[in-house]
């Protein structure tokens, strides 16, 4: 409590001692938007203003919208220029009043000399820190070409992957993902598989929203990350084709194809992407519980052929007003073969009583249809409406064969037990929502609304496998129906006064779900049925101090609701130990999130966050009886995560860059289950990348990270762990080659230790990850293709939580 009151008066007193130090003067605002002659918005453009004689007095750039803003000017007449490669320089005088002066819509026409002579090349700085983001813009980073989606979100400020490549953002799990501003309807290793067949050429940035405003669905202990597909500018069609193959233990590829046209009323978008081949991987578990030991060593193969499509258009009714549709499908075929020996061994005596051999196999195959149509109206006064309508699908099939054979320590069968199981997955969801805004005296006002409905269907069929032939177990068998509905509201204003701008909002969320369990033995049928209704305040300061410093403090406050799968009750057996069983009685999570932040030249970038997150639900192993043991989701703690992050990217030379990403974090897990033991963690980690160029447009680069012992989980205590990359890029016209040797010295695989009760775990795994990865690309079409523009779909929440 001491900390958290030290923490918000030394905040208080640096904004005040800031505002203190800031000078008041009779200033004007100066705002305007730049157009070409074909009313293509400009971003990037040069906009200086010099006295009458010639000296800078402001400067700026235009951002992508084509608006520029010049703050801080005192009123009386000046020269305007705004210039940019490839356009005839504008000049002429501006007489400034003591208010806003909007100088209107600026054209600017092509130089007639450069038109077949210049290339025009805008460079956006790595990372930018918005008021609302901090955009990591994947296109602007040398070195990023050959690397995947799920390779990408490593390098990014304040991101991390833990060892189940589940992503971590500034400490805390449970963040969302969106691609082009719509929620992902994947999770687990769907979201996984979807990520890993991105190639980061198709990326053009990557937001993380750690503390989104009321607009957004509450949902997500640590915020949003955004991934922003690249939409080229100008008219004409452009597009793209690569290829990655990684050669690891086997062999697996990923692919992609990607093109966009832009027409005077009509823009088509559409890619494919697939990821195929086989993968390694490998889990030891040695499990003390009771008066026994299982040393169980587990070794996979996994197969995998995932395939994403997604097209769409806009079509422009007007210049304020668009409408548009986006369908998108996910296709995954996976199937795994696993290999383990568990020794059962007395504790006292260390004598090995018998050995669990399990050669298991798996087929998982999986289907997703996202499809949204959308209105949007924007008006040049600020105003502003949309409306979205979705619906998500989403049907999994997986089969799972578990033989199970118990022998002597000599290999000598003491008893079989062979099972089956079928576990078929079908969900529905159904969403709208409607946003609107307006200028609202010296700010702008939104507010907004939306429904949401969700069905699933869990089904588990468990057969007993006698002489070869699948016999239906009824009595471990069973049925899981799912319902919920969320209804939402919100308003959000935002306002800048001299050197500040705030923004607060308010959400409102009312859940109302029901579960219902279905058994033949009528005794284990459940009903549970929940209603609730939740605020969820959000807030934000930003002071600019001067050109090269700004300040900014948010807070909000989310919400972390279980993935569907995890509410059935009933039990579900990984093999003849291992079992699962979901909890539907399992509450939410909430999370608190404060956060200051400073960037310096636009490039260096400190963040330090506070979180408190109450009702901290995890998955944890308890012992059942002497040998089984099961996992389960419970409510088990509260916790608590202290973070510092510091981004760089800085050019030492014309031919040397590099980029760095460090973050330190505290953790606390303070037990609120007595079975659950109370832990900590100081972690320390970083990012850090160089590249130099070399003649003949070849370019080095050497990469890496690094984790300190950390918690996993919430209860996996593990050890440090990293990688060290190195590869080899070089590009020639509209090809560029590269070749990686990823995790060098084979530091990725993992070691931890788990206690939940008086069961003990202690666990090493990894995978194939020491590879060497070889890439090509090709880009074709017109280089000036406009870029489609994003869509915001209602599919938020909800989709999330469908669990792999």
């Amino acid at each position: 409590m001491y900390a958290k009151t030290t923490f918000y008066t030394l905040l208080t007193l640096l904004f005040f001692s800031l505002r203190m130090n800031s000078q008041t003067q009779e200033t004007t605002l100066v705002t305007g938007k730049i157009v070409s002659e074909t009313n293509e918005i400009l971003p990037f453009v040069n906009v200086l203003v010099n006295t009458l004689d010639g000296a800078l007095v402001k400067a700026t750039i235009s951002n992508e919208n084509g608006l520029f803003t010049l703050k801080d000017i005192a009123p009386k007449t000046y020269m305007l220029k705004i210039s940019f490669v490839g356009y005839t320089t504008l000049s002429r005088e501006i007489t400034l009043g003591t208010k806003k002066n909007d100088l209107g819509t600026i054209i600017m026409s092509v130089s007639a000399e450069s038109l077949e002579a210049v290339t025009v090349v805008a460079e956006k700085p790595i990372i930018q820190v918005e008021p609302d983001k901090t955009v990591f813009n994947v296109a602007s980073m040398v070195g990023s070409a050959g690397n995947n989606g799920l390779e990408i979100l490593r390098k990014a400020p304040g991101v991390r992957l833990d060892n189940d490549n589940n992503i971590v953002v500034e400490g805390k799990a449970g963040v969302l993902i969106y691609i082009d501003d719509r929620q992902s309807f994947l999770a687990g290793d769907d979201l996984t598989a979807f990520l890993q067949s991105l190639q980061a050429d198709t990326i053009e940035s990557i937001e993380i929203i750690t503390q989104p405003s009321s607009k957004y669905d509450a949902a997500g202990n640590a915020g949003i990350i955004n991934i922003k597909l690249k939409r080229e500018k100008g008219l004409g069609t452009r597009g793209s084709v690569s290829s990655t193959v990684t050669v690891g233990d086997y062999a697996r590829t990923n692919n992609s194809v990607s093109i966009n046209s832009r027409f005077k009323k009509w823009t088509f978008f559409g890619s494919y992407s697939n990821f195929f081949g086989r993968s390694t991987g490998f889990i030891n578990l040695f499990r003390t519980q009771g008066d026994k030991i299982f040393d169980a060593q587990t070794d996979s193969e996994n197969d995998a052929f995932s395939n994403n499509f997604r097209t769409g258009a806009d079509y422009y009714l007007s210049k304020e007003s668009v409408i548009g549709t986006v369908v998108s499908v996910n296709l995954r075929d996976a199937a795994s073969t696993s290999n383990s020996v568990t020794p059962i061994i007395d504790r006292n005596t260390r004598v090995t009583d018998s050995i669990l051999r399990a050669p298991n196999s798996s087929e998982n195959n999986s289907f997703n249809l996202n499809a949204n149509v959308n209105y949007r109206y924007k008006d040049t006064l600020g105003t502003s409406f949309s409306v979205d309508l979705d619906y998500g699908r989403y049907t999994r099939e997986r089969f799972n064969n578990q033989p199970n054979f118990y022998t002597t320590p000599t290999g000598e069968i003491l008893n079989a037990n062979i099972t089956y199981q079928e576990t078929p997955i079908d969900i529905n969801i159904y969403a709208a929502k409607v946003d609107y805004g307006q200028k609202l005296g010296k700010g702008s006002f939104e507010a907004g609304a939306k429904v949401s409905k969700v069905i699933t269907d869990n089904t588990f069929n468990f057969f007993d496998v006698i002489n070869g032939v699948n016999n239906l177990n009824m009595n471990r068998s069973n049925e899981f129906e799912y319902d919920e509905k969320i209804y939402a509201l919100y308003a959000k204003y935002n306002f800048a006064l001299d050197k500040w701008k705030f923004q607060a909002g308010l959400r409102m969320e009312r859940t109302d779900s029901q579960g219902e369990l279905t058994a033949e033995n009528t005794d284990q049928n459940q009903v549970v049925s929940r209603q609730y209704t939740d605020f969820f305040p959000s807030a934000g300061i930003s002071y600019q101090a001067n050109a090269t410093n700004s300040l900014a403090l948010s807070y909000s406050r989310r919400i972390q609701r279980p993935n569907y799968q995890i509410l059935n009750p009933f039990e579900f057996q990984l093999d003849e130990l291992s079992f699962s069983r979901g909890n539907p009685f399992l509450q939410p999570q909430y999370t608190d999130n404060f956060k200051i932040s400073h960037t310096y030249k636009y490039t260096l970038t400190t963040s330090f966050s506070y979180s408190y997150i109450s009702d901290f639900f995890a998955q944890v192993t308890e012992a059942e009886g002497e040998n089984r043991n099961f996992l389960n989701t419970r409510n088990v703690a509260d916790q608590e995560v202290y973070n510092l992050s510091i981004s760089y990217p800085f050019k030492v030379n014309n031919w040397w860059r590099a980029y760095a990403n460090v973050y330190g974090l505290y953790t606390k897990f303070t037990a609120t289950n007595p079975a659950f033991i109370t832990i900590d963690q100081n972690t320390f980690g970083f990012y850090a990348q160089t590249t130099f160029s070399l003649p003949k447009e070849i370019k080095l680069e050497v990469s890496g990270w690094y984790s300190s012992p950390s918690i996993w989980g919430g209860t996996y205590e593990t050890q440090s762990l990293g990688s060290l990359n190195i590869a080899v890029q070089k590009s020639w016209g509209n090809w560029t080659g590269k070749i990686t040797m990823n995790d060098v010295l084979y530091t990725i695989p993992w070691q931890g230790v788990t206690q939940f009760g008086d069961l003990r775990i202690d666990g090493r795994g990894g995978s194939d990850s020491r590879n060497i990865n070889f890439y090509v690309r090709y880009s074709f079409g017109n280089s000036d293709v406009k870029n489609a523009k994003k869509r915001d779909g209602s599919l938020e929440d909800e989709k999330g939580r469908i669990g792999g």
